[in-house]
């Protein structure tokens, strides 16, 4: 299993590579279920793997020019904020017995793997939909919707908090539409907000819990290697005629997640 895990640890960064946003949804999953960690600890341990790696494939859209920084600012900052106090305060508040419906008890780590199922089904909805004119969209002079940036890169900073997800099925539509960026710069942009968003709310972990140093690196520099096969591979493959097909594996993965937890369990 641990050889699986990191074999998946490589997938995890193929698929960020190759496809951008959506990447990282199986972190967790991998993390769990291959690596039996903790679902509390994973949503943690995703964030830091999900941020490092995410920060290696900036640098080749930074040598494109495909990094609006200015973009990155106005939706990272919200973002970053909700993402630490989510991880300081939200999730550290939620206790180990969230409730009982008769002899079915919601514990903590129950309910975010269940958080996390429902996000894996609506990411893999927005890779499986067919996106009309996004890509032969013109540059065009950019203005910001500041309240809908704010309220966006709020929520997807509480979500990212929750279930250690990078966000990237949420973040790149948004840059897309209310910040009127072209698709690849979108993704460029995307990886900068969830790379910074990740690590900081990796930060906000604080000292509560003892972290597995050697294991989190491992696990990370194989995430890192997959992010370079999968950058070398965008060149020859498109990666959005995978989507679909990623989107349809995730929206699978997101179904189990819940019988497992629900009822096999």
């Amino acid at each position: 299993m641990v050889i699986i895990g990191f074999i998946a640890s490589i997938f995890i960064g193929i698929t960020l590579g190759l496809i951008g946003g959506g990447g990282s949804i199986l972190t967790v999953p991998v993390l769990v279920y291959l690596f039996y960690i903790d679902p509390v600890l994973a949503t943690g341990y995703s964030l830091f793997i999900v941020g490092a790696t995410s920060l290696v494939g900036t640098f080749s859209y930074f040598k494109k020019g495909l990094v609006n920084v200015k973009t990155a600012i106005v939706f990272g900052i919200p973002s970053i904020v909700a993402v630490y106090i989510s991880r300081a305060y939200i999730v550290p508040a939620i206790p180990d017995e969230v409730f009982r419906l008769g002899d079915f008890i919601i514990t903590k780590s129950l309910l975010l793997m269940l958080l996390f199922a429902v996000l894996m089904i609506l990411a893999s909805y927005s890779m499986i939909k067919k996106k009309k004119g996004v890509e032969k969209q013109e540059e065009t002079e950019q203005k910001f919707n500041y309240p809908l940036i704010l309220i966006e890169g709020t929520i997807v900073g509480i979500l990212t908090g929750l279930v250690g997800a990078g966000g990237g099925f949420l973040i790149i539509p948004a840059l897309v539409i209310l910040s009127k960026l072209p698709m690849k710069e979108a993704v460029g942009t995307s990886l900068v907000i969830i790379a910074a968003k990740s690590l900081i709310g990796f930060i906000g972990e604080g000292t509560a819990v003892a972290i597995d140093w050697i294991f989190l690196l491992q696990v990370t520099a194989f995430a890192i290697v997959g992010i370079f096969i999968g950058m070398a591979l965008s060149k020859k493959i498109d990666g959005n005629k995978l989507k679909p097909v990623f989107g349809w594996f995730v929206l699978v993965m997101g179904i189990y997640i819940i019988l497992k937890e629900v009822f096999i369990h």
